[in-house]
């Protein structure tokens, strides 16, 4: 995977300009981090380099100055919503978080319940954490907000929210996901520090779109395709324009609520800080960017990623056309089509060639391995299996699985689990491989390859079992696969 983007530049640039930013104001600033805070995936592919976790290795350079605040909408925990990527739900993810931050040394001030009105589950959850020892403070509904700028910072708005105490200058705001009040909480706290007499100031952390590459750059376009389902547009900052006759990029939902962030500036401040969306950000990614080519071939990968997924999606019912409409567009604007993903083609030609479900994987020196459906393996097992026994110079012809570690799996899964179809998944083969490779050196030699697939890209012709799905996830593979059913039923 060729690199093109300078993680280490990054993460100095990006920790010197947060300080910088700091100084700007009462040595007080609220950082609002949109997106995730770590296991950054969608980062990392689009931009070959970007370690998941860049954003907490970079504040563990600030972590002596940096605490952290978590937000979560007292709506959220009452309806049990849950993270679409961990199937957990936010208040057990308030939690995961907590322990991830404090194992990193990192310092957890409290948690925030936003939207609060004595509802049962938020109010039991406020209590199980205070009884954990966790500060938990509580914000409010504000009539009218956000528009009703008079009454938002005034004692009946701002001023009714729970002063959140905090001691260090940089105060990191996360949340489980969007939607949970991040912002809002900033901004409460700007009001509450003034009135204590301390120009705090506020700063907004997202990493896409990227502020300083061209609007229909790739990778912009990458962040598009991943927020379809959420209508996400990016578009030219007209204020940023305006003021400084500069042309940077930004999504609509900033551009739109710009005008009435202004506005609450004003009244508190007297004057607004800023001068444009892009004005309140800090992101440094766009300056990182070593091998411009690097990053837009593998955007324009995660584009037909995010193609396929969508129509995944669509053939499950869990989106509308549009979605799929949407990226479709994003394909053309990015000039790519499915034939420039290599392990399409392959895939669905050795289908034929095979007359079953198959699958293909690119390895990193641009090698494609192929598997098919037997009575023993599934296409994905199959093609795995094979593309290890590729790398680690192993004839396809020689068995490195022996029987006696299959055998016991068809078993349990046809004579005591119920299953009919004694084929192994992807998960079962690596489990056959990790007994034989107990006495067999060969089957050893595989199974240390695993590490050289993380970044490959694959795909099968057929849609796969989600125990399948997420085993290449661990592996890291970046695979689609094809919106239809094995059978037709």
């Amino acid at each position: 995977m060729k690199i093109g983007f300078d993680n280490d530049k990054y993460l100095q640039m990006q920790s010197a300009h947060i300080k910088e930013r700091i100084s700007q104001f009462d040595n007080k600033l609220y950082l609002e981090f949109g997106g995730k805070l770590f296991d950054d995936y969608h980062a990392s592919r689009v931009l070959p380099g970007f370690q998941p976790d860049s954003k907490l290795r970079m504040l563990d350079k600030l972590s002596d100055q940096a605490e952290i605040i978590i937000v979560i909408s007292a709506e959220d925990i009452e309806r049990n919503k849950i993270r679409g990527d961990l199937g957990i739900t936010y208040d057990s993810d308030v939690l995961r978080l907590m322990n991830i931050y404090r194992d990193r040394g990192l310092y957890v001030g409290s948690v925030v319940i936003t939207k609060y009105s004595n509802q049962e589950s938020a109010s039991l959850f406020k209590a199980r954490l205070e009884k954990m020892g966790i500060r938990v403070y509580c914000h409010y509904l504000i009539a009218g907000y956000p528009t009703n700028i008079p009454v938002i910072v005034s004692e009946n708005g701002y001023g009714k929210n729970d002063y959140i105490e905090t001691s260090r200058p940089l105060v990191v705001v996360t949340a489980p996901g969007p939607g949970s009040g991040k912002m809002a909480v900033c901004l409460s706290q700007l009001y509450h520090e003034l009135e204590r007499g301390i120009r705090a100031g506020y700063a907004k952390f997202e990493t896409f779109p990227i502020w300083n590459i061209p609007l229909k750059h790739p990778v912009n376009l990458a962040y598009e395709a991943a927020t379809a389902d959420l209508n996400d547009v990016n578009m030219i900052d007209p204020f940023h324009l305006e003021a400084y006759g500069e042309t940077t990029v930004n999504y609509n939902r900033d551009v739109e609520i710009f005008p009435v962030l202004n506005a609450i500036f004003q009244r508190i401040y007297g004057e607004s800080p800023y001068k444009s969306p892009t004005d309140m950000g800090v992101n440094m990614a766009g300056n990182c960017i070593c091998d411009d080519e690097a990053c837009r071939e593998a955007s324009k990968q995660e584009i037909l990623r995010r193609y396929y997924e969508s129509l995944r999606r669509l053939l499950l019912g869990q989106c509308s056309d549009n979605e799929v409409y949407t990226i479709e567009m994003l394909m053309n604007q990015a000039g790519v089509t499915i034939h420039d993903r290599k392990v399409v083609d392959a895939a669905l030609e050795y289908e034929k060639i095979t007359n079953g479900p198959a699958a293909a994987i690119e390895l990193h020196d641009g090698r494609i391995i192929k598997g098919k459906t037997s009575k023993l393996l599934g296409a994905t097992a199959a093609m795995l299996l094979n593309a290890l026994k590729d790398l680690a110079g192993i004839e396809h012809s020689c068995h490195v699985i022996s029987p006696e570690a299959i055998e016991p799996i068809q078993t349990l899964k046809t004579k005591y689990l119920g299953n009919k179809n004694p084929r192994l998944h992807t998960d079962e083969v690596l489990i056959a491989l990790s007994v034989s490779a107990a006495s067999n050196p060969l089957a050893k030699k595989a199974l240390e390859q695993l590490p050289n697939l993380a970044g490959c890209q694959a795909h099968t012709s057929v849609m796969v079992s989600s125990v399948d799905i997420k085993q290449l996830k661990r592996l890291s593979i970046q695979a689609t696969y094809e919106a239809k059913y094995e059978k037709r039923d």
